[in-house]
């Protein structure tokens, strides 16, 4: 595959997979065309104009031709600039590795995150929350999401890919979509009552096994195992985790659990406080879930995939069932 068309396969397979449906990200296009034309013409300048046709600013072609032939990739979770010296490496030792990829954002990608999160409103809406009150509880945790990464030298790993030749992108929200989407079908399915069950369930999808053997799996509070779950949320796309406030309106309108790679101790509180349960799927894991079924589809099409950098390798056919566990 072409590098390019490795790049659009995740935005595509983002957008087939993204909790809004596919309506949804064809407003969001448009609001963001809207927006670009009502700019001042020195802000125009230095737009990035692939905003108006990939809805995920999170995920990013930063280094290398897009023609390029990709017939080897390096992937991880987190590919920083330790990752671009070991992926340097392994080429010096034979490896023909062709790029790199990252799940999560570098460069302008992270610095914009807080764009991305404008869709937790949509998904809000869909659990019955008006838009103008998610929107309206979202706008300052956006802000407090864009003034962390301010500061931040989001372009260090970028620079040393290009410095090396190493031809490297990102895909993020897209991958969380396919991880979102695969959970939510997959408890549809098999109706959990107790919060036991969802747990339980989890330790059934191998990425989450292999993260609890190391240490890091599936976590509850052990006096809520008994509890009703209720209606799911599976919180996992969206940037990054949405503010206090709207804990109170998901239970108000019949959340009983919600599903989540991680949760700070704030926004815990504030789910304990209006009664809604907790269950800690993991990070790591669920980012690895998502990204195995982008590598999958690569992989059918001819590219080789070395993992690396957290990211827990599990292989599936075209039907989603599991052939191979590790790289």
């Amino acid at each position: 595959m072409r590098l390019r068309e490795i790049y659009e396969t995740a935005v595509q397979m983002g957008i087939d997979a993204d909790p809004r449906g596919g309506q949804g990200v064809e407003r969001f296009l448009e609001i963001t065309k809207r927006r670009y034309e009502q700019l001042p013409d020195y802000q125009k300048a230095v737009f990035d104009k692939e905003e108006l046709s990939n809805p995920y600013v999170d995920t990013r072609l930063y280094v290398g031709d897009p023609d390029l032939e990709v017939t080897k990739l390096i992937g991880g979770i987190d590919m920083n600039v330790g990752e671009v010296l070991l992926t340097d490496r392994l080429r010096e030792k034979g490896e023909q590795i062709d790029a790199m990829y990252s799940h999560h954002p570098e460069g302008m990608a992270l610095a914009k995150l807080d764009k991305v999160m404008e869709m937790q409103a949509d998904i809000w809406e869909s659990f019955g929350v008006p838009i103008n009150v998610g929107e309206a509880v979202l706008d300052e945790r956006r802000t407090e999401v864009k003034r962390r990464f301010m500061p931040m030298n989001t372009g260090q790993a970028i620079d040393a890919a290009r410095l090396l030749g190493i031809p490297f992108f990102n895909a993020h929200t897209p991958t969380d979509n396919l991880v979102t989407q695969f959970l939510n079908r997959y408890f549809d399915e098999r109706r959990p009552l107790l919060i036991e069950d969802v747990y339980k369930l989890l330790y059934d999808v191998p990425e989450y096994r292999i993260a609890a053997q190391r240490g890091a799996g599936p976590y509850i509070v052990e006096t809520i195992a008994g509890k009703r779950c209720g209606k799911i949320f599976v919180d996992m796309t969206g940037g990054t985790e949405g503010p206090t406030q709207i804990m109170e309106e998901l239970a108000d309108k019949g959340v009983g659990t919600i599903v989540g790679m991680h949760m700070s101790p704030d926004l815990r509180k504030a789910a304990e406080e209006h009664h809604v349960h907790v269950v800690i799927a993991g990070h790591i894991s669920s980012d690895s879930l998502g990204v195995n079924m982008l590598m999958d589809a690569l992989e059918r099409k001819g590219v080789d995939i070395i993992p690396t950098s957290g990211y827990i390798r599990v292989h599936r056919d075209e039907r989603g069932e599991v052939v191979k566990e590790g790289a």
